[in-house]
């Protein structure tokens, strides 16, 4: 019991007991979450559901619910399909460009914009821009710019005897669709990283070069290291954009010529709302979502596991 001494007399409150305040408290934790839960089972949960069912029929996506059931037969096909083995090649090489030459080339540029440069403000906001932009107008505008002919690409090449059908030779379309990849992402991963080493205490570089240390081995044995939660993060959703690539690859080649730039996601899309064949397509978006979930599961567990248990850094092997 509550008293209070102002006034011309003394007023007692009553003080909730322990199991009211807990019943408070769950109650307004339930009422915050309650929409956001809703919302997670209707546009995440839901879909996951059915397209897992649907990928059990052989089903057009007309006709009311589906009724053909082939057990695991469009799995069985998805896998002996050569389409789907070039889909898993292209995914592969995507994202070992990216984790082997977009991202380090994200994180110098970051170094670089961390120092004390005349207009390295409007260097990140330029930098950053391209990320900001959508798909649609990324691909239009390399569309444009990697036209045979009249694109500005060739226009530029030609001084030094370099033409080609970017977009339209197997043998130059993946890496004209990474370097476009690289254009749009490497500003956020570069946001990413001057973040985190704008974490790193001053003093620990000061201290190094004190010492004697060189700008490599205080960036090898100090920075670097210090970084490692952020780089393992941008590894982590750079590759999870990887599996889940569309927007791109369907504005600039719709996975052509002949598949050689095809991802599962557009062919997904080839087969769900061109062919109709709906059931197939949902076998490919339950592979895409098993890639995205085991992979997740693994990288957490063996790689972000000192990070989410709230360690920042491992020098030398020591915690």
């Amino acid at each position: 019991m509550t008293i209070l001494t102002r006034g011309p007399e003394a007023v007692k409150l009553p003080v909730p007991a322990p199991a009211v305040k807990k019943r408070g408290r769950w109650l307004t934790i339930t009422l915050f979450l309650l929409p956001a839960f809703v919302l997670f089972l209707l546009l995440v949960v839901a879909p996951i559901l059915v397209a897992g069912y649907s990928s059990a029929f052989r089903w057009n996506g007309f006709g009311g619910l589906p009724t053909n059931f082939i057990g695991f037969d469009n799995f069985t096909r998805l896998f002996g399909t050569e389409i789907f083995a070039q889909d898993l090649w292209h995914l592969l090489v995507l994202v070992l460009f990216s984790v082997c030459v977009q991202l380090p080339f994200s994180l110098a540029i970051a170094m670089l914009l961390n120092q004390r440069i005349r207009g390295r403000a409007l260097y990140r906001v330029v930098f950053f821009a391209p990320y900001v932009l959508s798909e649609v107008i990324t691909g239009v505008l390399f569309s444009l710019i990697l036209s045979p002919g009249t694109g500005m690409a060739n226009r530029l090449l030609s001084v030094f005897g370099i033409e080609s059908e970017w977009l339209a030779d197997p043998n130059t379309v993946m890496p004209s669709l990474f370097l476009v990849m690289t254009w749009k992402y490497f500003g956020f991963h570069m946001m990413i990283y001057l973040a985190g080493r704008q974490n790193i205490p001053n003093e620990l570089i000061e201290a190094a070069q004190i010492d004697g240390a060189s700008t490599w081995k205080t960036f090898r044995h100090i920075t670097l290291p210090l970084l490692g939660p952020t780089i393992r993060i941008s590894i982590f959703l750079s590759v999870i954009y990887t599996i889940q690539l569309f927007d791109l690859v369907w504005i600039l080649t719709g996975g052509g010529p002949s598949h050689s730039s095809e991802t599962m996601a557009v062919t997904m899309m080839e087969y769900g709302f061109k062919r109709s064949q709906v059931g197939y397509a949902s076998a490919i978006s339950v592979v895409m979502f098993v890639l995205s979930l085991v992979f997740a599961l693994i990288y957490q567990r063996f790689v972000m596991r000192r990070d989410l248990e709230g360690a920042t850094t491992n020098i030398g092997g020591r915690r």
